[in-house]
């Protein structure tokens, strides 16, 4: 319990300290108006409250990311939940928090132009291939868990024998309308309270462990053992658990969602409560969920056998059942599918922007947002054919590897505007280090080179790429595109 509410508490703490220095290190302006202004159209362009859009950012960020992934970083022990404090305050919510505003800042582009501006076209036609391909992966992986949970519940609370199949069309045809209205019709009016049910749910499950007969939140387990590797697969955390946390610690497909809270956004001051602490809601999410999953039980060999036996999904259904009884079991379950729906259908939605950017498309009339959806839906189709095992592998990987691009771009941003540019260029180099080592190392998904030399090649080729994005941005003084709009508009006026 004691660990539990230490890394609580430093998350909370960090949202506080850390957040506020790196909103000072950006700098905002709460005197210059948002794209959710400058460019409302009623359609991705609109206003909404402070409170609303930070629920929503919430949903759209969370998916099954902080909760599958953390349930899979368990089996390396309590040590997991030390990356997700650190990650999240030092790595993940500075990336939210810069993706978030350098879009406010550009006219609420997506992260493939903003990655553009700041790097380079070659780093945007990189990054528009690979925010696609995040994109659609995501896409399928919130498919696919949901459908699964849900078929599961359903046979196993009717024993109908129901088809997953069925699931699928249904969650697809939900995507695909949810895709192309406007975003306040059904993102803006329901998911708010889906975030509420999301925190409620969360807490409930915690709050019912840590007064439970029967199991004690992390009582198992030793203060020395915190800092241990415990898998008992004899896997190695490096760089592996850097990988599989993802979304709980620092996660790329936050950046591709952050555009879309950016072009609601009132006013920049709201930017830190709604990107930096966004993040730090999630990874208190994920630190319940890995702290349910060595808790409930027991030790990690029982969780692996748990996943064995119906991967992350069974962890969810049995903790779930097993702390609220059956029907406080079944809501807390659902609030669970909730999550990757939420986050699926924005994934989604984020993909027709990026492409619609691309092909410079205005997305105001229907048919172009449907010329621009419906070729992805046929795609995700596809792809939910693929074992979703394999999808998420690839997901993992492709999902860290645009994190880093974003920080890059952040080092980037805040090098041409001399500005102190090691808030993001740490944690790129690190992250970097993880991203080359593992796909150097992996023999599943990479080259299967000896883990020595991969983790030279990785930081070797880390620090050489912080020299070029030093080397190529550093005294590019420059103004932002809200900037220059502004200027173009009093010049206008004058």
């Amino acid at each position: 319990m004691t660990w539990f509410l230490m890394c609580i508490a430093a998350l909370v703490g960090g949202y506080f300290i850390y957040g506020a220095f790196i909103e000072k290190v950006f700098g905002v302006n709460e005197n210059r108006k948002t794209p959710a202004y400058t460019k409302q159209d009623g359609v991705d362009y609109v206003p909404m409250s402070n409170k609303k859009v930070y629920l929503v950012q919430l949903l759209n960020i969370a998916g099954v990311g902080p909760i599958f992934g953390p349930i899979m970083g368990a089996l390396y022990g309590p040590a997991a939940m030390l990356w997700i404090v650190l990650g999240c305050i030092f790595a993940g919510a500075v990336h939210d928090y810069f993706s978030g505003m350098l879009s406010v800042r550009n006219g609420g582009a997506s992260v493939p132009t903003i990655t553009g501006r700041y790097l380079g076209n070659g780093a945007k036609h990189f990054m528009n291939i690979f925010a696609i391909i995040l994109l659609l992966l995501v896409g399928v992986v919130f498919v696919s868990a949901p459908a699964g949970m849900i078929t599961n519940l359903v046979n196993e609370q009717t024993g109908i024998g129901m088809p997953m199949t069925t699931m699928v069309v249904v969650i697809f045809a939900y995507y695909i309308i949810a895709t192309i209205v406007p975003v306040d019709k059904i993102i803006g009016r329901f998911y708010p309270l889906f975030g509420a049910l999301l925190i409620f749910m969360s807490v409930g499950l915690i709050t019912a462990i840590a007064f439970s007969s029967e199991h004690t939140l992390l009582g198992d387990y030793e203060m020395s053992q915190m800092f241990t590797n415990m898998n008992p697969n004899n896997l190695p955390l490096w760089p592996a658990l850097f990988i599989t946390i993802a979304c709980g610690a620092i996660s790329g497909f936050h950046a591709t969602q952050s555009p879309l809270m950016a072009r609601c956004m009132e006013n920049e001051k709201n930017g830190r409560f709604i990107f930096y602490g966004a993040m730090i809601g999630e990874g208190v999410i994920a630190l319940i969920w890995c702290a349910l999953a060595l808790s409930f039980f027991g030790s990690v060999d029982a969780l692996k056998e748990t996943v064995a036996n119906g991967g992350p999904g069974n962890v969810v259904y049995s903790s779930s059942i097993g702390l609220l009884g059956v029907f406080g079991g079944i809501i807390a379950f659902l609030g669970v599918v909730i999550l990757p729906i939420t986050s699926g259908d924005t994934a989604f939605r984020s993909s027709r922007l990026i492409l619609a950017e691309y092909f410079n498309m205005e997305q105001k009339s229907l048919r172009n947002r449907l010329i621009m959806a419906l070729p992805l839906f046929v795609l995700g189709g596809i792809l939910t054919q693929v074992d979703f095992g394999i999808i998420w592998r690839y997901f993992g990987f492709a999902n860290q590897s645009t994190a880093v691009m974003m920080l890059w771009t952040a080092s980037a941003y805040l090098l041409r505007h001399n500005k102190l540019h090691w808030v993001t260029t740490i944690p790129a180099i690190f992250m970097t280090t993880v991203c080359i080592t593992f796909i150097l190392n992996n023999s599943q998904l990479g080259f299967g080179l000896p883990m020595t030399a991969s983790t030279i090649t990785g930081v070797l080729g880390a620090l050489g790429i912080a020299g070029y994005v030093i080397k190529r941005s550093k005294g590019k003084g420059e103004t932002d595109l809200a900037d220059d709009d502004e200027t173009k508009v009093e010049l206008e006026t004058a």
